[in-house]
């Protein structure tokens, strides 16, 4: 181990919004910590506009960014434009280590272009694993590659630590910090709690989305509501349609109940919930809301006011039982398992008879809900990056 005297420079890279809301808290406190490090930040542009979203939200401003989204990319142009792109920054940058978070494309390649500079790769959200290579896909086998490259491995919880040490990651490279996602609600919240400005421009945003006051007043009233998200590539198609088809007929069933979708920018996402809803569908289901994708701030607000979380995302499992709210998982595998230990999520695949079964149970239930909406959340208590910062000076 060795003690630098002079700064360390310290790359961050980033390109989707789920990783930007994990990593911006991460960059705040290495930039807090200007003593020991240079911080620079590169993001690739893997989702566009919604990374920009966020990088606002937390006042983060790139020094490199690669811009590669373009219309109709596949895995291949993601792969290969992240891959190229981070040779000419790596080059120009000359980084002490390379700090990467996850499981997605972006992650996996900067971390191989590091590799092919031999320099440091510190993984961030270390260790998580289905151990099917397929489900989630290509989020599995990413973040695999990514851990075999890292020399830092951030763990966010012990069962992440023992999936490492299973795969015999040297234990000395290991650290359990607890999840980034949790620092960023923290910072969040208190920004929208304490600032009445930020609460109206969330409610003025909402509004434009046909989202009124008089129906978020409602929610604050204690009428429920359901935020619904769904955007994984291994529920395009057939998974998709079961999805709908049962968020139609719970939209029949609980009439009192509202159901707010907002929508990813994916074709493959639009497409299904046109073809199963229509375009007139506020006259057949006037509690159900499909709206454009939110800002993370607006987000951040509506799971705050919801009653549960229907979702196939990943760090959603973390976030919403940290503001004491159950989820179903509409997926087949998850790579957090304490939270299932926990009890704080449930699998419910795309079966359509599963999620009718268990969105039915929170909304009549109320002992099953409480059990649920008070379990213990797994993922940490907001002071993650501190833990990673004050690791990384010592290195």
């Amino acid at each position: 181990m060795k003690y630098n005297t002079m700064k360390q420079k310290i790359l961050l890279v980033f390109g989707t919004r789920p990783e930007a809301i994990k990593m911006c808290p991460l960059a705040i406190a290495f930039q807090a910590a200007s003593d020991s490090f240079e911080t620079i930040v590169c993001v690739t542009g893997q989702h566009r506009e919604m990374l920009d979203q966020v990088l606002a939200v937390f006042g983060i401003k790139p020094d490199y960014d690669l811009n590669i989204m373009s219309k109709g990319q596949d895995l291949y142009d993601v792969t290969s434009r992240v891959l190229l792109g981070m040779r000419d920054v790596l080059v120009q940058v000359k980084p002490d280590v390379v700090l990467v978070h996850g499981d997605t494309t972006t992650s996996m390649a900067a971390a191989l272009a590091s590799f092919y500079q031999q320099i440091p790769v510190a993984h961030i959200e270390a260790g998580l694993r289905t151990h099917n290579i397929y489900s989630p896909w290509p989020e599995e086998i990413n973040r695999q590659i990514t851990g075999r490259i890292a020399t830092y491995n951030f763990a966010p919880t012990l069962l992440s630590k023992k999936n490492l040490l299973l795969e015999n990651v040297n234990e000395s490279s290991i650290y359990v910090v607890g999840n980034t996602v949790i620092d960023a609600l923290h910072l969040v919240l208190k920004r929208i709690k304490s600032d009445n400005k930020i609460e109206q421009d969330i409610l003025a945003d909402l509004s434009r989305m046909n989202i009124p006051l008089s129906l978020v007043n409602t929610w604050k009233g204690g009428k429920r509501m359901v935020l619904i998200t769904g955007h994984r590539r291994e529920n395009f198609g057939e998974g998709f349609m079961h999805i709908c088809f049962a968020i139609r007929d719970l939209a029949k069933k609980f009439s009192d109940v509202d159901f707010v979708y907002p929508m990813h920018l994916n074709p493959n996402v639009r497409k299904p919930i046109h073809e199963v809803f229509g375009s007139d569908y506020r006259n057949n289901y006037p509690n159900l809301y499909f709206i454009e994708p939110l800002d993370y701030l607006p987000f951040v607000y509506m799971m705050d006011h919801s009653f549960i979380v229907l979702t196939d995302s990943g760090g959603i499992q973390e976030e919403a039982p940290g503001l004491g709210k159950p989820v179903l998982v509409m997926r087949d595998t998850t790579e957090r398992p304490e939270a299932l230990d926990a009890g704080t999520v449930k699998l419910v695949g795309t079966d359509y008879d599963k999620i009718m079964k268990e969105v039915s149970l929170l909304l009549t239930d109320e002992a099953a809900y409480a059990n649920m909406s008070k379990a213990t959340n797994p993922y940490g208590d907001g002071f993650s990056c501190g833990r990673i910062v004050d690791i990384m000076r010592k290195k």
